[in-house]
């Protein structure tokens, strides 16, 4: 699948979503220091997906995709892809009545945040319901959802090593637990679906960044100025901002089709989004560094901290290669 092939009316917003994308980019861009709190009990943004009798929305994937696509064009550092995306999806998914009183109201009025840990991405092992071993780089949160031996459970770590990471605005823990007692949380035997649903929130986070790199290097051609011209004249910086618009309007596309994909689709539609819009936000974060030229490189500027996040979300749920080798086992290649 091409991305650039997608119908994009089919990809645009509806006015609903529109009126979201709007109250959410209004709020970052007036109060960028307020707290995670207030930012989703403001907007009511961290139960777009809680079912309504949990204080929810009951919305989907393709409006929590909007928040995160303007979240990654501030390079937020709110933990709505862990908690509002990934917990809240592996509670629903669990399908425990008793969990999710428990835990979704919490979430849905921005009182706690939460987080995921996957099979694979760490050593543990469950026994007696008690939780053994280390998740070695876990996005952090308050409470910690645990997938593993077919199960998900709730844990508290026995402690919590924050990690020095390429990117402070996206905070990663080790999470050591010694034989802890747990509380069961729901079936587990859905986590790819969740996994999958992350990607997808990830790619829309890809795809805001990418379009905050072109639009600040566009604006800096039109301004810089050289031999008398702005350097948005030169017909190589032109080819390049073209071909970024490219890249960042098939990656926008490709992260929405995985967000409106039907469950049987999302499998193939995450890992094209999660191949495709990593590798864009990594060229927009590069190019636009080389179009502001010395100012690019400068700890003052931002577009340094627009390529570390790019260069980190493409570790955080496997590279490129790793979606395409999903699509190529998909297509029994």
């Amino acid at each position: 699948m091409n991305p650039a092939d997608l119908d994009h009316d089919t990809m645009s917003l509806t006015e609903e979503q529109e009126g979201l994308r709007d109250a959410v980019r209004s709020f970052l861009a007036g109060r960028p220091g307020a707290p995670w709190a207030r930012f989703a009990a403001e907007l009511g943004v961290a139960g777009l997906a809680v079912p309504e009798e949990y204080g929810g929305a009951g919305c989907g994937a393709a409006e929590t995709a909007v928040v995160c696509e303007e979240l990654g064009r501030a390079l937020s550092p709110y933990p709505y892809l862990s908690t509002a995306v990934l917990a809240v999806e592996a509670i629903r998914a669990g399908g425990d009545p008793e969990a999710m009183a428990r835990l979704l109201p919490g979430i849905a009025d921005g009182s706690r945040t939460a987080t995921v840990v996957f099979p694979g991405d760490a050593e543990l092992s469950l026994a007696g319901g008690r939780l053994s071993g280390t998740a070695p780089y876990a996005l952090d949160g308050e409470v910690v959802l645990v997938f593993t031996g077919g199960e998900l459970v709730e844990a508290v770590p026995s402690s919590r090593a924050p990690r020095t990471t390429l990117d402070p605005a996206r905070p990663l823990a080790a999470l050591v637990f010694d034989a802890v007692p747990v509380r069961p949380a729901g079936d587990g035997t859905a986590w790819r679906r969740v996994r999958d649903l992350g990607v997808t929130g990830l790619a829309a986070e890809q795809t805001g960044g990418a379009a905050r790199c072109l639009e600040t290097a566009v604006a800096h051609a039109r301004e810089r100025r050289q031999f008398d011209r702005p350097i948005g004249s030169f017909q190589a910086v032109k080819h390049k901002l073209a071909d970024l618009l490219l890249l960042v309007e098939s990656a926008r596309s490709a992260a929405r089709a995985a967000a409106r994909a039907r469950p049987g689709d999302l499998a193939v539609a995450a890992a094209v989004a999660g191949s495709y819009c990593t590798e864009a936000y990594l060229a927009a974060a590069g190019e636009n560094i080389q179009i502001h030229g010395g100012t690019g490189v400068t700890w003052e500027h931002s577009a340094h901290r627009y390529f570390k996040r790019a260069t980190a979300d493409a570790q955080l749920f496997g590279p490129p290669h790793a979606h395409r080798a999903r699509l190529a086992a998909a297509a029994g290649l």
